[in-house]
């Protein structure tokens, strides 16, 4: 699909992590800050590190559901007269998991979640952002089946293969802009666009037990090359050209995490996890039409705005996650995270769809185990975003309001997570 689309695509988990993954995809997860893939211990398992699937109790099958709210309050752009705010928006993200009785030495699961979406939109009166970006909607879903190789009682390896699909809106509309006596905005186009694919990968785990209170874990998702496909039409001075063919493809970029858990007295465990996300796979955004842009008096605008390719030059991040968990002997068990998570966007190629900067996270949460095989619990997440100042003129696109200068701050994100489990 057209570059805007693609960049909803590529920034779809700017709602909890630089760039574009909701990592927190359980209860568990969600109150430990997602530091939880070397002690997994339902059937979320499945999907955080399917080589612990062979240390599960053998005996039963695991099941786990649940539902996240992810409230995304306003950006704010502070530049003067042409300052704005995006909308609040506030997202359902539901999550399922499952784990089999083992055979033999094999066993399997399966997850189904959505490990990125994004709604960006910044409405009247904030018409200067609404040029470029008026809506940017995203939604992923993923169906993740994997299984795990018991080596001995100590070692396992585990394997999955990622189906994703998504499906994206892009809106954008400078006519108001452009109305406004003296404005930086000098032409009245706008775009709206639609596209989805289909995509596959693979993720890979190691789990390792050097004694019976320390884990080690070893885990790697793929890159994925999305290739959004869909139509677009443009406009220039009300006048809309017919429909076009368009596509582009992106990378949903490998990660790869490090983690280690230790456990005392079987009531108090602490993990640390180091994740590296490659997102610098994502060097520049370019888009191809079934055809070329129709000849009209605002042409070249059009190529200029839809067509040309845009340098991005994200880097690969590092995030360090810390989690700890506490079984209390009232049959609660209590849980929080913290955790240092850098963007991979340079302010060079910032965009009103994408205002990403470095964030702190802070998380906790409790688990009720209402009988020998159900529980149920809820968890809280805050990511607070660091505020971003833009220096005039250091913008790759001159043509940008953001080259001029201003800032950014507020945003960030506030999820409610509630899940149950059984065992069975």
């Amino acid at each position: 699909m057209v570059k805007d689309l693609a960049l909803i695509v590529v920034a779809s988990s700017v709602v909890i992590a630089g760039g574009y993954k909701i990592p927190e995809q359980s209860l568990n997860s969600m109150a430990l800050g997602a530091a939880y893939v070397a002690h997994t211990t339902g059937a979320d398992t499945n999907y955080y590190n399917p080589a612990n699937m062979s240390f599960m109790d053998e005996s039963k099958s695991y099941v786990e559901g649940g539902l996240t709210l992810a409230h995304l309050p306003e950006n704010v752009y502070s530049y003067g007269p042409l300052s704005g705010e995006s909308e609040v928006e506030d997202l359902p993200i539901p999550f399922f998991h499952y784990v089999a009785k083992p055979i033999g030495d094999f066993r399997w699961g399966v997850s189904m979640v959505a490990p990125g979406g994004l709604t960006k939109r910044w409405e009247t009166p904030s018409i200067f952002q609404k040029a470029s970006a008026e809506e940017f909607t995203l939604k992923v879903i993923e169906l993740n089946p994997s299984m795990s190789y018991k080596i001995s009682d100590n070692l396992s390896i585990g394997a999955g293969l990622r189906l994703i699909y998504s499906e994206g809106v892009v809106k954008s509309d400078s006519t108001e802009a452009n109305a406004v006596p003296s404005s930086p905005i000098p032409y009245a186009i706008s775009r709206d666009m639609e596209g989805d694919t289909f995509e596959f990968g693979y993720n890979l785990a190691l789990a390792y037990k050097p004694t019976s209170d320390i884990n080690l874990a070893v885990t790697y998702r793929s890159n994925i090359d999305l290739t959004e496909e869909g139509t677009a039409t443009l406009s220039y001075d009300g006048t809309v050209d017919p429909e076009y063919g368009a596509d582009v493809t992106v990378p949903l970029p490998a990660a790869l995490n490090i983690a280690i858990s230790k456990t005392w007295n079987d009531k108090f465990t602490l993990e640390f996890n180091y994740e590296r996300t490659y997102w610098s796979e994502y060097e520049t955004l370019d888009f191809n039409y079934d055809r070329a842009i129709d000849d009209n008096p605002y042409r070249d605008v059009l190529i200029g705005a839809f067509d040309l390719p845009k340098a991005k030059n994200w880097k690969d991040t590092d995030t360090f996650r810390l989690g700890a968990t506490i079984k209390m002997d009232n049959k609660i068990t209590a849980m929080m995270g913290f955790a240092i998570d850098e963007t991979p966007a340079p302010v060079e190629t910032l965009g009103f769809e994408l205002p990403d900067s470095d964030a702190k996270i802070f998380s906790m949460g409790f688990r009720y185990q209402q009988t020998e095989n159900l529980s149920w619990g809820a968890a809280f997440l805050y990511d607070s975003k660091e505020s971003i100042s833009l220096v005039p003129g250091a913008h790759d696109d001159s043509t940008s309001l953001l080259n001029a200068g201003g800032s950014f701050h507020e945003g960030g994100a506030y999820l409610t997570t509630v899940g149950i489990a059984y065992e069975y």
